[in-house]
C-alpha cells in the first residue's frame, strides 16, 4: 500500500484515504475527543486492511496539519495517532522537521510541540527499529530529508540511515539556533544545507500592530531556542544518541568537521545557552571535546573487564625500575632486541632504521598504553644499554661502538623528531581546518615536545647508564662545558670547544652521556638551549674563558672564516666533527667547485669525523657523500668518456673512507643502502671497463689505477647484498626473506620507489630527505640493464653458484685471458712445457710460464679479468687436487691474483661458496705439512666454545671427535683459508678482509662440524686479536647443525628473560638477563658465558630452515605461561586462588603479576619471530601455525594447569598475534610495507568468524579460544582500530554476532563502532538493542 516511488506526498484521490481525510475533517470540526477519534480510525483501518503503523497515514496527517489546519486538536490527534502506533514516530519526527523548522518563525507553537515530540520519541528507538517496517520507514525517512545525498554514503542500510537520521535532526536544530541568534552568517558557508528557512515566509502571518501578541511571539521564539538548544545537549548526552553521534563522527569525518565548528560556535556566543538553566556553555564545549563520548566500555561481562583490567598497566613505576629486571620496563624489550638486532654487521638493511624504530615506538606506545613521556624514556634508555652493552667492544670485522653510538645519538633522536614532527602536522593541520577548538589546542599542542624534555630531564636519574665510553668522554665533556659556559653567560665560539681540555676549567664540567643526547636533540630544533638550566644539569658557573684556552685554531670556526684548506686545516677537519649545516655545506661545494686536490681534501674531511663522529649532523654528511658520489657532469666537459673518470680521485678517496664495517652500518642505519649501491653501480661499470693504461697521483703520493678505484667500489658494493649466498635462498611459504631480497635488481628496486613516493612523503622527514638525494643522484628511474657489465658478471656469478663450471671454449678470448692469468699466478712453477690449464684440464696448448715481469699482468679491463677468474681458480683447484700444484703454491699464486686485481677476490669466494655447497671435492688433512695445522689453538677454542653457550644447556660436540687424527677441511675450504691468512690485519687490507670474513665464515658454517672451529684455531694464529670474534664465531655453528640445540636456546632466551629460575617469580630476568652485557674478554678477567639473546640474534640469520621456529616459539610460551601461572605452586592450591581487590592472589602469586610475565613472554617471543624471519615469518605464523596449534588437541598442556592457565595461555597467544602482525606491518598505514597487512587480517578474522560460527573444529581448550579471541579483538579495538577498517564487513559483523553469543555485547558494539561505514548500521542497532 505504501508509495513505491518514495514521494513524501500522499495523493488525496478518491477511496480509504479521502474517506480518513473526511472523518478527520468532520472530527475536527466537532471537535471529537483526539482518542476517540485515533480508535475509530485505527478501527476503520484494520478492517480495511491497512497495516499499522502506516507510512501513508504519517504523510496524511502531517500534510493536513501543516500548514492548512495547524490548530491545537489536529497536534493532538497527531500524538494519540503517536500513541496508538498508528504511526511511525520517526517518519512523523522527519517530517515534521521538513515542514516545522523552516516555518519555526511564523509558527513559534508548532516548532514548540514539534520540540515536545521530538523528546518524547526521539530518544525511544529500540521499539521503533523492530517495526514490521522498519526498512521501509527508514528509507522514507531518507527521501523525506534526502540523507543519502547530502551525506554521501552510497550505503542505505536502515541502521546507517538511523545514524544519519540522528545527526540530521540535532544538527537542523543547531541551525536553527544559529539562525535565530543571528550566529548562522558568522559560520564559513554562511548557509545552513538543510531547510531551515522558508522561502516564501509571511512575516507578517501575526497581527503586526497588536504589541501583546507580538511580545508573546517574542517570548515564545525565545523559548523555543532554549528549548532546541537543551535538546541538543540532551542528544549528546543520552547514552544511545551520544553513542550513535559518535558513529556518526567516526564515519562521516567531513560533515562532522562542520557540525563540530558550528557547535563550539553556539557554546562560544549564544546569549540562550548562557540563560539556560540546564546546560552551560562550558558544559556543551566539553560534550564537543570529550573524546569519551563513545562506545562505552561500562562491560558487564567478567571477561571482557578483567582482560582490560589485567592488559592495562599505566606508566612505568620508576626510572630505576627501567634498568633493572623484568619490571614493567620490559615490556619494552622488543626495542632492545631490535637495536641490538640492527648492530649485526652481517646484514644491512634496505629499509631506514628511523622508520623500523619509529614503527616499533608506535606500535609500543599503543600496545601498552603509556604515555609520550614513558615511551620516549623507555627509547633512550634502549639505546643507553646498547652502548653500554659494548662500550669496550671486541676486535673484528663487526661493527664496534660507533655504530652504537650513532643508533643513540643520530637514529633515536631522528625517531623522535620523527614522531613530533608527526604530531605537530596533524595538529597544524587540525587547526587549519578547525577540527579542534581552543581548550583542545591548549592541552594537546605540542604534548610529545613537552614529553620529550620531561622524559630527558627524568632521564638523569638513571646514572649508571649515562657514564660515557673513553672514546667518548671528550665530546661529552664538550657538551657540558658549552652548557656550563652558556648557563654562565659567557661567548665562546666553536674554536674554543674544538680545543678545550677539562684541567682548564676552574670547576668539574665534565660530562655524560645525556649532555651528547641533549645537544643532539637540540641541533635538530627538538629542544633549545633553556635545558642548560635543568636542575642539575651543570655543575655551577664560571666567571671567564680559561687563559690556556686559545682564541683561534685551526678548525671548523677558521674555515668558515675563510681560512684556506691547508694540510693542517684539513687534519683537524678530519679529526673533529662539523657542528653545523652550514659548515658540511660548504665543505660540499668545495668537493663540487673546487680544485682536484681541494675535491680530495674536501671528501676526504667529509669521510672523517662528521661522518664518524658527527652525530648531530650524521644524517647530512650521509647525503653529501651519497650525492658527491653521482658528482655532476663538469661545466667544460666535452670529452666521450663518462664524466666519472675526471672524478676518479675523489671518489676513490670517498669509496676508501666509506669502507669500514661501521661506515657501513651508518649508511645502512640510515637508509642509504639501496642509493649508495645505485650510486657505486656506475661507477664499477665505468672503471671496470677501463684499460689500466692510466693512473691518477693523490696528494699523498700514492698512485691509482683504474683497477684500484673498481676494486674498492666493487668490494663496497658487494657488502650491500649477501652475494656469496645461493640465488633461491631460503623461503617461507609463498614469501622470500629478506636476506634472499638483498639482490642488486632489489636495492634498485628500493631505490627507485624512493622516486616513485616523492610526492607522498611530505609527513616525513626521512623519506624526503631519501628522495630528495635520489632525485638528485638520477631524476628518473635505474635498472640493472643501465649496467651490462655489471650485469653479465652477476648473471654469471648466479650461475657458479647454482651449478657446476663449465662454458669455457677453447681460442676465446676468455680462454686466452685464463691461460695470461694462470701465468701470471704461477709463472715461479717449473712445469716443463705445458701451462697449468694443460696439465689440470686439458683446456689449452699455451706454452710454458714466462717471464717474471709486468709483462705477464695483462693490461684488460677488470670487468673482462672477472669473467676468467672462475675458470683459473677451478684450474688451480683441480690441479691443487691432483698434486700438480702444492697448497702454498695455490694460495700464493691466489693471492697474486687478488693483488693484482682485489675485485677478484669476490669471484673467488663466489666460486668457492659454490663448490664447498657441492660436496664434490676431497678434505684435505690440516697437519701442518702441506696445510696449516690447527693443533696448537684447538683445544683452548674448545674450552673457550664451552665457557660461551655454558648458560644455554646446549651440549657442545667434541672437537677430537677423531682421536689423534689430524682435523680434516673440505678442499675449497682450505684454500680459501690459507688464501686469507696470507693478507695482514692492517687498514689496507681491511675493506677486502670484511668482504672475505663473513664469506669465510658462512661458507665453513656450511660444511660439517667442526670445521668452522677449525678454521678459528687457524685465524687465531694469525690474528690474535681477534681470538673472541673467532671463537664465538665458531660457537654459532653448534646451532647451524643441530636443530635441537636452536630450540634449547630459545628456551634459554625464555628462561632467562623471565627469571623462572626463580622461585616464586621475582624481579629476576629481564632485559640484563637476556642481552647481558654483549660479549668480550674484558669482564671477569676471561670470557664468561655470552647471554642467550645475544647468541640467538648473532645465529639465526645463518639458519637455512628458519620457518620451524614458529611452531617452537608457540610451544614455548605455552610452556612459559604454564611456568608463570604455577609458579612452584602445586595444582590443588593453583585453584584456590582468590580474587581480591588487589587481583586475584594466593601466597606470593597474583594475576596482575602474571600478566605482567605473560606480557613479557608473548612480546619476547614475537620479537624473536619478527626478527627471525621478518613478515614472511608472520605470515606463515598466521596463516598456518596458529591455526593448526588451534585445532590441534594439546592434551599433555591441558594436564598440568588450569582454567587460569587456559584462560592466560589465550590472553599470551592473542597478545603475541597482534605484535607479530604489527611488528611486521605497523598499527596505521605509515610504514612502506602496511599494504601487506589487510590481506593477512582477513585470513585470520575470517578463520575467527569460521570458529565462532561452528564451520570449523576446534581441538585447543575452550577457555583458551575464548581468552584469545577477546583478546585478540580487544587489543585490535583498542590499540590498533585502524586494522578494523581494513577487515571485511561481513566478517566484522559474524564476528559480532558470536560474540554477542558469549554475552561480550560491549566488545561485539565496539568492533561495530569501528569498523567504518559498512559496519555502522549494525552498531547503530545494536546500541539500540542494548538500551
Amino acid at each position: 500500500m505504501g508509495n513505491p516511488s518514495g514521494k513524501m506526498e500522499v495523493a488525496l484521490h478518491g477511496g480509504l484515504w479521502d474517506g480518513v481525510v473526511e472523518q478527520t475533517k468532520m472530527a475536527q470540526e466537532k471537535r471529537c475527543d483526539p482518542l476517540l477519534w485515533a480508535l475509530q480510525l485505527s478501527s476503520s483501518l484494520s478492517s480495511a486492511g491497512v497495516t499499522l503503523p502506516s507510512m501513508e497515514m504519517a504523510h496524511l496527517l502531517v500534510s493536513y496539519i501543516c500548514w492548512d489546519n495547524n490548530e491545537p486538536i489536529m497536534w493532538k490527534f497527531l500524538e494519540k495517532a503517536l500513541m496508538l502506533k498508528m504511526v511511525p514516530p520517526l517518519l512523523v519526527l522527519a517530517l515534521l522537521s521538513d515542514r516545522v523548522i523552516p516555518s519555526r518563525v511564523s509558527q513559534p507553537a508548532a516548532y514548540r510541540l514539534y520540540m515536545e515530540l521530538l523528546k518524547r520519541h526521539a530518544f525511544t528507538l529500540k521499539c521503533q527499529i523492530n517495526g514490521p517496517d522498519y526498512q521501509k520507514v527508514m528509507k522514507s525517512i531518507d527521501a523525506v530529508l534526502h540523507l543519502s545525498e547530502i551525506f554521501g554514503l552510497q550505503a542505505r542500510e536502515p541502521g546507517i540511515l538511523v545514524v544519519e537520521f540522528i545527526f540530521s535532526i540535532v544538527w537542523q536544530l543547531l541551525d536553527a539556533s544559529l539562525d535565530d541568534e543571528g550566529l548562522l552568517e558568522l559560520t564559513p558557508e554562511g548557509t545552513s544545507k538543510w531547510s531551515i528557512k522558508c522561502p516564501d515566509m509571511d512575516i507578517d502571518t501575526f497581527d503586526r500592530y497588536n504589541e501583546k501578541k507580538i511580545e508573546h511571539h517574542e517570548r515564545l521564539q525565545n523559548m523555543n531556542t532554549t528549548m532546541a538548544v537543551e535538546i541538543i545537549g540532551q542528544f549528546l548526552q543520552n547514552k544511545v544518541t551520544s553513542r550513535i553521534l559518535y558513529l556518526a563522527r567516526r564515519n562521516m569525518p567531513t560533515h562532522w568537521l562542520v557540525f563540530i565548528q558550528r557547535l563550539q560556535l553556539l557554546g562560544s556566543n549564544s546569549s540562550t545557552l548562557k540563560n539556560s538553566q540546564t546546560l552551560t556553555p562550558e558544559t556543551l564545549l566539553q560534550l564537543t571535546s570529550d573524546t569519551r563520548i563513545v562506545l562505552s566500555r561500562e562491560c558487564k561481562t567478567s571477561s571482557f573487564q578483567k582482560f582490560h583490567a589485567v592488559m592495562a598497566f599505566g606508566s612505568l613505576a620508576s626510572s630505576a625500575g627501567l634498568c633493572h629486571g623484568a619490571s614493567r620496563s620490559a615490556l619494552w624489550l622488543p626495542l632492545d632486541l631490535a637495536l641490538e638486532d640492527a648492530m649485526d654487521g652481517y646484514q644491512v638493511n634496505t629499509i631506514s632504521a628511523i622508520e623500523i624504530i619509529s614503527g616499533l615506538v608506535k606500535t609500543l606506545q599503543a600496545m601498552n598504553g603509556t604515555t609520550w613521556h614513558d615511551t620516549f624514556l623507555s627509547l633512550w634508555i634502549a639505546a643507553l644499554r646498547l652502548v653500554q652493552r659494548e662500550r669496550d667492544p671486541i676486535e673484528g670485522p663487526v661493527p664496534r661502538l660507533d655504530a652504537r653510538l650513532c643508533m643513540l645519538l643520530s637514529i633515536t633522536t631522528l625517531v623522535v623528531a620523527d614522531l613530533i614532527e608527526e604530531e605537530e602536522n596533524a595538529l597544524s593541520n587540525e587547526m587549519e581546518y578547525g577540527s579542534i577548538n581552543q581548550l583542545e589546542e591548549k592541552i594537546f599542542c605540542g604534548k610529545r615536545r613537552n614529553d620529550l624534555i620531561s622524559s630527558l630531564q627524568v632521564l638523569g636519574d638513571c646514572q649508571g647508564l649515562l657514564s660515557p665510553p673513553k672514546s667518548v668522554v671528550s665530546a661529552a665533556n664538550q657538551a657540558a662545558a658549552k652548557a656550563m659556559l652558556f648557563v654562565s653567560g659567557i661567548s665562546a665560539g666553536s674554536a674554543s670547544f674544538e680545543c678545550i681540555n677539562m684541567k682548564d676549567t676552574p670547576i668539574n664540567c665534565s660530562g655524560n652521556m645525556r649532555h651528547l643526547i641533549v645537544e643532539a636533540c637540540i641541533a635538530r630544533n627538538l629542544l633549545d638551549t633553556s635545558a642548560y638550566f635543568w636542575p642539575d644539569y651543570v655543575n655551577g658557573c664560571i666567571n671567564q674563558l680559561p687563559h690556556t684556552m686559545p682564541y683561534q685554531a685551526p678548525g671548523w670556526s677558521a674555515f668558515t672564516k675563510g681560512v684556506p684548506l691547508t694540510p693542517g686545516m684539513v687534519n683537524a677537519l678530519v679529526s673533529t666533527p662539523a657542528s653545523s649545516l652550514a659548515e658540511l655545506e660548504k665543505i660540499f661545494e668545495i668537493a663540487i667547485k673546487g680544485s682536484d686536490d681541494e675535491k680530495i681534501s674536501a671528501a676526504t674531511i667529509l669521510c672523517g669525523a662528521s661522518l664518524i663522529r658527527g652525530w648531530n649532523i650524521q644524517e647530512h654528511t650521509v647525503d653529501f657523500i651519497c650525492r658527491l658520489l653521482s658528482p655532476p657532469v663538469p661545466a667544460d666537459y666535452a670529452g666521450s668518456d663518462s664524466r666519472l673518470i675526471g672524478y676518479a680521485p675523489m671518489l676513490n678517496v670517498l669509496i676508501v673512507g666509506i669502507a669500514s664495517v661501521d661506515c657501513v652500518q651508518i649508511f645502512s642505519l640510515h637508509g642509504f643502502v639501496p642509493q649508495l649501491a645505485c650510486s657505486l653501480m656506475p661507477i664499477c661499470e665505468v672503471f671496470g671497463s677501463c684499460i689500466p693504461n692510466i693512473s691518477w697521483t693523490l696528494p699523498t703520493g700514492e698512485e691509482i689505477s683504474p683497477h684500484a678505484v673498481f676494486s674498492n667500489a666493487f668490494a663496497l658494493l658487494l657488502k650491500l647484498w649477501r652475494f656469496n649466498h645461493p640465488p633461491i635462498e631460503r623461503r617461507i611459504g609463498d614469501v622470500p626473506t629478506v636476506g634472499s631480497q638483498l639482490t642488486p635488481e632489489y636495492l634498485l628496486l628500493v631505490r627507485n620507489s624512493n622516486l616513485v613516493s616523492s610526492e607522498n612523503t611530505h609527513k616525513d622527514r626521512n623519506k624526503r630527505r631519501l628522495s630528495a638525494v635520489a632525485s638528485l643522484s638520477s631524476p628518473e628511474p635505474v635498472f640493472l640493464d643501465s649496467f651490462p657489465k655489471l650485469k653479465t658478471w652477476y648473471r654469471q656469478h648466479q650461475r657458479c653458484l647454482a651449478a657446476a663450471l663449465s662454458g669455457l671454449v677453447q681460442g676465446t678470448p676468455v680462454h686466452q685471458t685464463v691461460d695470461t692469468l694462470l701465468n701470471m699466478m704461477f709463472r715461479k712453477i717449473s712445469r716443463g712445457s705445458q701451462s697449468l690449464t694443460s696439465i689440470t684440464s686439458g683446456s689449452s696448448t699455451s706454452s710454458g710460464p714466462g717471464n717474471e715481469d709486468n709483462s705477464l699482468k695483462p693490461l684488460l679491463p677488470a670487468w673482462d679479468i672477472l669473467e676468467a677468474v672462475p675458470f683459473v681458480v677451478d684450474a688451480a683447484l683441480t690441479a691443487c687436487a691432483h698434486g700438480r700444484l702444492s697448497p702454498r703454491e695455490l694460495a700464493t699464486g691466489l693471492k697474486d691474483l687478488a693483488d693484482f686485481l682485489p675485485a677478484s677476490l669476490a669471484t673467488i669466494v663466489s666460486y668457492f661458496s659454490a663448490e664447498v655447497s657441492r660436496g664434490v671435492w676431497k678434505p684435505v688433512f690440516m697437519n701442518g705439512m702441506d696445510w696449516p695445522s690447527p693443533a696448537a689453538n684447538l683445544s683452548n677454542v674448545e674450552e673457550h666454545i664451552n665457557k660461551i653457550l655454558a648458560a644455554t644447556g646446549v651440549d657442545v660436540p667434541s672437537l677430537a671427535a677423531g682421536g689423534s687424527s689430524p682435523a680434516t677441511l673440505p678442499l675449497p675450504l682450505a684454500a680459501f683459508v690459507s688464501l686469507t691468512i696470507t693478507y695482514k690485519i692492517d687498514k689496507a687490507s681491511e675493506r677486502f678482509l670484511n668482504l672475505a670474513g663473513p664469506a669465510l665464515e658462512s661458507l665453513a658454517a656450511d660444511c660439517p662440524w667442526p670445521c668452522m672451529p677449525i678454521v678459528a684455531s687457524l685465524w687465531t694464529q694469525k690474528a690474535k686479536r681477534w681470538f673472541d670474534f673467532l671463537v664465538f664465531s665458531a660457537s654459532r655453528t653448534v646451532f647451524l647443525h643441530n636443530s635441537d640445540a636452536v630450540v634449547q636456546l630459545l628456551k634459554s632466551c625464555f628462561t632467562a628473560t623471565l627469571g623462572l629460575n626463580f622461585t616464586p617469580i621475582s624481579s629476576n630476568g629481564g632485559v640484563g638477563a637476556l642481552l647481558g652485557h654483549g660479549f668480550g674478554s674484558h669482564f671477569s678477567g676471561g670470557i664468561s658465558p655470552v647471554a642467550p639473546g645475544i647468541l640467538y640474534l648473532r645465529v639465526f640469520r645463518f639458519i637455512r630452515d628458519i620457518e620451524f621456529i614458529t611452531e617452537e616459539i608457540v610451544s614455548l610460551l605455552i610452556y612459559s605461561v604454564i611456568k608463570i601461572a604455577c609458579s612452584g605452586l602445586p595444582r590443588d592450591k593453583l585453584e584456590k586462588l582468590k580474587t581480591t581487590k588487589n587481583g586475584m592472589r594466593y601466597g606470593q602469586v597474583s594475576l596482575a603479576a602474571a600478566m605482567t610475565h605473560v606480557k613479557l613472554a608473548a612480546s619476547l617471543g614475537a620479537s624473536l619471530v619478527w626478527l627471525s624471519g621478518g613478515f614472511g615469518l608472520v605470515q606463515s605464523l598466521i596463516k598456518e601455525t596458529l591455526p593448526s596449534w588451534f585445532i590441534s588437541v594439546h592434551r599433555s598442556e591441558l594436564e598440568e594447569g588450569s582454567g587460569l592457565v587456559a584462560m592466560l595461555g589465550g590472553y599470551a597467544l592473542a597478545y603475541f598475534t597482534v605484535l607479530c602482525v604489527a611488528f611486521a606491518w605497523g598499527i596505521d598505514s605509515s610504514s612502506s610495507t602496511s599494504k601487506r597487512r589487510p590481506k593477512i587480517l582477513r585470513g585470520h578474522m575470517e578463520f575467527l568468524a569460521s570458529a565462532l560460527d561452528g564451520k570449523i573444529s576446534l581441538g585447543c581448550d575452550q577457555a583458551t579460544w575464548r581468552a584469545y579471541v577477546l583478546g585478540f579483538v580487544s587489543l585490535m579495538v583498542g590499540c590498533t582500530p585502524n586494522w578494523v577498517l581494513e577487515v571485511d564487513v561481513d566478517v566484522l559483523k559474524r564476528l559480532s554476532k558470536g560474540l554477542r553469543q558469549w554475552n561480550e555485547e560491549e566488545l561485539a558494539l565496539a568492533l561495530l563502532g569501528i569498523g567504518g561505514v559498512g559496519t555502522m548500521g549494525a552498531a547503530a542497532e545494536l546500541i539500540i538493542e542494548k538500551d
